[in-house]
């Protein structure tokens, strides 16, 4: 009684008196009352900047439905589309129509009025208090009173049309518009669910970190991807090599070097000088369709030198990780130590191959792990660089911040890539810093070890072995980031034979139709609810031939709809987006998006076709929602500090 009296105490600091307190209560549960607002579910970004920003300013297309259902009646197709662009690039539209527009002036008056129009649409399921909220400071005082009002009711008709009239006048039209369309697309998505792998692939993984660093709700479930990054980040050697030879592989270096200010100058020197009478056939990078880049014979082959360069060091620098980790049990992935290199042929498993590239001028045949002098001076310069980039540590700040192994939001339970289970579906037990953990736990306590490594007040010892255990997470066969039998990079680059490349999936990837399996792994979550569901990414669905990314009767969404251009001929579409609105499940199956120039100049929008994956049998409301949860605990809590006010148990 005395911890609740305390408690009630501290409330009343904020709720003085009866009033107050009455007040707050009403509010709350007429709260409860508001359908459920939208969210967004998007998977396996993978560097692709711009697609990522238009569907978000058009919010999967939502908002042109929305545009559609106001003014179809009444606006020709190109009208609906122009003001539909209008909202999702408002300054480059806006210039493009002043070049043509005769009156602008009547332009700026009929334009005005039709996006508060779309923005009292998707306000309405909001309080008149969060809209505040997310409204520009600037202009706050007079979009509220344009929200509230309409221009057809008798009384305030005249007032309504002088504030657009002043607008118009002060020349404010433009600034006004501009901050009408970006509150459109801010309450259109309520809240953002990313799934992992932001980075690799696409040039502008740093431009989308950006945006979900400034981004009003987003969380963010770590993917391979960006654990490769983060561990990059904390200093790990062998994430550092990876990640330069995935951006070199593609070549693609944009967000290295322009985003996060990473030279390759020493590299390209070094890699140059080491490889100067090697061809480095297997290591010509491979240019992506949809960058619209070419190389120059020069730089093809520079690059393919600094390919292999990277690769040979990455692979040294794996193998001193597997031979100091034992309890990884994948010292048989240290395959240098198998290489013959008199005769150019490597021994797997007992079975003998020739490779193809037999050029190793910098490895020590005795120890082939161990990094030449150039090649340490050059991984601690990159070093260095990675841990001293004040974007990258900002980026890895947001990702620490706001990501997590694992999420659970309104029964949805989400995550990168897998739960590692057992042959019989049962959950897999995995040692993890010498603790035997399964399903929830394992999650847990490999969230805990990734953000020691980031804590520089932790022990030292503990704090490189957590290091350490990133590069585990990326590759490793129990890693719920990863959960194959190998990443079989080297016997790609060097073995001919397509049997060696072959990396066996998980239980999990291969049990995850049974819905029995599911609802296993959703109970040991504690994920309850009637329409409870395992949202993830990382394995794109091959919808080209026929796969449905919706499984075990439901209950699993898969989202990786490929949203990189690698992928794109792998999955016959470029990504999902699943939007979960107050009436339920719909996927979203979006087109390659052309250019934003194009959308700006042509109306060009990304095509997208939408599945509808589960209706709920009445419209959610908030209180059916994880918010309504807590909102029912703050009433609970004020109706307490209510009874303590009326028998003056609190004066």
């Amino acid at each position: 009684m005395n911890t609740d009296l305390r408690f009630l105490r501290l409330l009343s600091s904020k709720f003085p008196d009866i009033a107050s307190v009455a007040t707050e209560i009403i509010n709350l549960e007429a709260i409860l009352n508001l359908p459920k607002p939208t969210e967004h579910f998007m998977a396996d970004l993978h560097g692709e900047n711009a697609a990522f920003q238009h569907i978000l300013r058009n919010a999967s297309g939502n908002i042109k439905r929305k545009v559609r259902e106001l003014f179809a009646a009444t606006l020709r197709e190109q009208e609906l589309k122009d003001l539909c662009t209008l909202i999702y690039y408002p300054e480059e539209k806006l210039e493009l129509i002043k070049q043509h527009e005769a009156d602008i002036d009547d332009f700026y008056d009929t334009t005005l009025n039709r996006l508060v129009a779309v923005c009292r649409n998707v306000s309405s399921k909001y309080t008149r208090s969060k809209v505040r909220k997310a409204l520009p400071q600037e202009f706050a005082y007079i979009i509220e009173e344009l929200l509230h009002e309409t221009s057809d009711g008798h009384n305030k008709q005249d007032y309504f049309n002088g504030i657009i009239r002043s607008i118009i006048a002060t020349r404010r039209a433009d600034s006004f518009i501009i901050a009408l369309c970006y509150l459109i697309q801010h309450l259109t998505i309520d809240r953002l669910h990313i799934l992992g792998d932001i980075y690799d692939r696409g040039p502008g993984a740093h431009l989308i970190m950006d945006t979900l660093s400034q981004y009003h709700h987003v969380d963010i479930q770590w993917g391979n991807h960006d654990m490769l990054w983060m561990g990059a980040a904390a200093g790990n050697l062998a994430c550092i090599a990876t990640v330069l030879r995935l951006s070199l592989r593609y070549a693609n270096t944009r967000t290295l070097e322009d985003g996060y200010g990473i030279s390759l100058v020493s590299l390209a020197t070094f890699a140059m000088e080491a490889y100067a009478d090697d061809p480095c056939e297997r290591f010509i990078p491979r240019v992506l369709d949809g960058t619209k880049r070419t190389m120059t014979e020069k730089e093809r082959r520079i690059t393919a030198q600094m390919h292999k360069a990277i690769t040979v060091i990455a692979l040294k620098l794996e193998g001193q990780l597997y031979e100091a980790h034992p309890e990884w049990q994948m010292t048989d992935r240290n395959l240098l130590t198998a290489i013959d290199y008199t005769h150019g042929t490597i021994n797997i498993a007992g079975k003998s191959y020739e490779l193809l590239d037999k050029q190793f001028p910098t490895i020590d045949a005795s120890n082939p792990c161990r990094l030449s002098s150039e090649e340490e001076a050059l991984m601690q310069r990159l070093q260095h660089s990675f841990e001293m980039s004040p974007r990258l540590r900002g980026h890895i700040r947001c990702l620490l911040r706001r990501g997590a192994m694992y999420g659970i939001y309104n029964d949805n339970l989400l995550f990168h890539a897998s739960v590692p289970l057992s042959e019989d579906g049962s959950l897999k037990p995995v040692v993890i810093g010498g603790e035997m953990v399964s399903g929830r736990a394992l999650m847990d306590r490999v969230d805990r070890l990734v953000r020691q490594a980031f804590d520089e007040q932790a022990d030292k010892k503990e704090r490189t072995r957590s290091r350490d255990f990133i590069w585990y997470l990326w590759c490793g066969p129990d890693s719920p980031l990863f959960d194959k039998s190998k990443m079989a990079t080297f016997e790609r680059y060097f073995i001919a034979d397509k049997e060696t490349h072959h990396e066996e999936k998980g239980f999990y990837y291969k049990l995850r139709d049974n819905a029995r399996v599911c609802d296993h792994i959703l109970n040991d979550f504690g994920v309850t609810g009637q329409h409870r569901h395992i949202i993830n990414g990382h394995v794109p669905v091959h919808v080209s031939r026929g796969e449905n990314p919706i499984k075990a009767e439901g209950r699993l969404m898969v989202i990786d709809g490929g949203f990189a251009a690698a992928y794109h001929e792998t999955t016959g579409i470029a990504g999902y987006t699943l939007v979960y609105h107050s009436r339920g499940f719909q996927l979203v199956q979006h087109e390659p998006f052309a250019s934003r120039s194009e959308a700006v100049e042509r109306g060009t929008d990304i095509r997208s076709t939408t599945q509808i994956v589960e209706m709920t049998g009445q419209r959610q409301m908030v209180a059916d929602t994880d918010k309504g949860q807590q909102l029912r605990e703050q009433i609970e809590d004020l109706r307490g500090l209510l009874n303590a006010y009326r028998t003056g148990l609190i004066k």
